[in-house]
């Protein structure tokens, strides 16, 4: 694990104090008063990590992260304030490659940044040893389904995703630079998902065919910018996704992904009823469950369970759609993050005959979670986020 870091900050206090932090966690740490200064740094110094300003004046950070990844990829922690303002560019930050982000408690000049002390340190930490995504081209939101059927003729999902893919729009199959592709286990180990809708009681009339379940963190928002905009917008399931991120983000982060997914995606900030063709982002700041409420199913935000370390809980999530659907009629997929949570729900939903995929550690920035559900034996397939999306669709769109 590198222990040099970079700070880049205008801001001679806010400098002052994350040296002083990451030189007590035992960082070499070296700094540098703008981004054109940082941009110059990078070679003499050669950081392991580098914690760059959202806002600068001169050449802001957005700027600044695009030519660092151009001149020396590294990882990047993004310190910006805990505001709705400053949550897109944080999150377009993250989709430029920056692996994390910190967020400032008291504003730009934070006096008290002593409060999220350890937090920086866990997440240069982590930065360390993650894995540097480059920029992506951010992708063009694909047309509605029912363009795509009316110029093609067809109704069928398979025949949509083979439209989509002929458009471009599609690039589950193309592997990035320098990424090998992870062959699936035997197809033996992969179990087919049985149709139980004939089997189904009247009682389950009206509710959705399955859902997928997605829990993620550390450099999840540009991963998931690889999975959610590969479904079509007739997919037949619900989607709901846990991303950990404070409840200042979510709001923007779930615009930012309907802005470019044929899916309708909504933060989860009340109850709403699960509806295919739709995504639901948990509320930061809670986590968010599956209950029955006259006979249909919702998603609520509840508040964060008190013995589990991390929100909105993948765990928490995942235990919940157990209690209300069948196994067979969910699947789950674990992607990059520090930590543990969605293991252990995401094995047992396997375990009872569910279907699960954990992200590779070829393209995972973090391979912490993923890690895990394959060390409980509770994966099905072990795939790069490039093949997630292509993979989902073949197990979900074909019955």
């Amino acid at each position: 694990m590198g222990n040099k870091v970079l700070v880049v900050d205008d801001s001679a206090l806010m400098r002052k104090v994350l040296r002083q932090v990451l030189t007590e966690a035992g960082f070499e740490v070296a700094s540098a008063r703008s981004g054109v200064e940082g941009i110059e740094m990078i070679e003499a110094f050669q950081p392991d990590v580098v914690t760059l300003d959202v806002n600068m004046p001169e050449m802001d950070g957005l700027t600044a992260l695009s030519l660092l990844m151009t001149v020396r990829p590294t990882p990047v922690i993004m310190v910006s304030s805990l505001t709705t303002a400053s949550a897109m560019p944080t999150l377009e930050a993250l989709a430029l490659g920056a692996v994390d982000y910190v967020a400032k408690p008291g504003g730009t000049i934070s006096l008290n940044l002593h409060q999220v002390a350890d937090d920086l340190v866990e997440k240069v930490r982590t930065a360390s040893t993650a894995r540097v995504r480059g920029a992506r081209q951010r992708p063009a939101k694909p047309e509605p389904a029912s363009r795509l059927r009316a110029s093609s003729g067809t109704t069928s999902a398979p025949a949509l995703s083979k439209t989509a893919r002929a458009a471009g729009r599609v690039t589950t199959r193309l592997r990035e630079p320098g990424v090998a592709e992870v062959a699936p286990p035997p197809t033996p180990a992969v179990r087919p998902l049985r149709d139980t809708r004939a089997a189904r009681p009247s009682r389950d009339l009206g509710r959705p065919e399955g859902l997928l379940l997605i829990g993620v963190s550390t450099g999840g928002p540009r991963t998931l910018e690889d999975i959610l905009p590969t479904l079509p917008a007739d997919f037949p399931w619900p989607v709901l996704v846990c991303q950990h991120m404070p409840a200042q983000f979510t709001t923007t982060f779930a615009q930012r992904m309907d802005s470019i997914c044929a899916l309708e995606v909504r933060e989860c900030d009340s109850p709403m009823p699960l509806q295919a063709g739709q995504v639901l982002i948990a509320q930061g700041g809670k986590d968010m469950v599956i209950a029955e409420r006259l006979g249909r199913l919702i998603a609520l935000p509840v508040p964060e369970t008190p013995h589990q370390p991390w929100h909105p809980c993948v765990d928490v999530l995942v235990d919940s759609a157990l209690r209300q659907m069948p196994p067979s009629q969910l699947v789950g997929v674990l992607l990059t993050g520090m930590g543990c949570d969605g293991a252990a729900s995401m094995a047992r939903l396997h375990q009872q005959g569910g279907r699960t995929i954990a992200e590779s550690a070829e393209s995972a920035v973090v391979f912490g979670m993923p890690q895990e559900l394959i060390n409980r034996q509770g994966a099905d397939l072990v795939l790069p986020c490039t093949r997630i999306g292509e993979q989902v669709r073949d197990w979900i769109c074909a019955h």
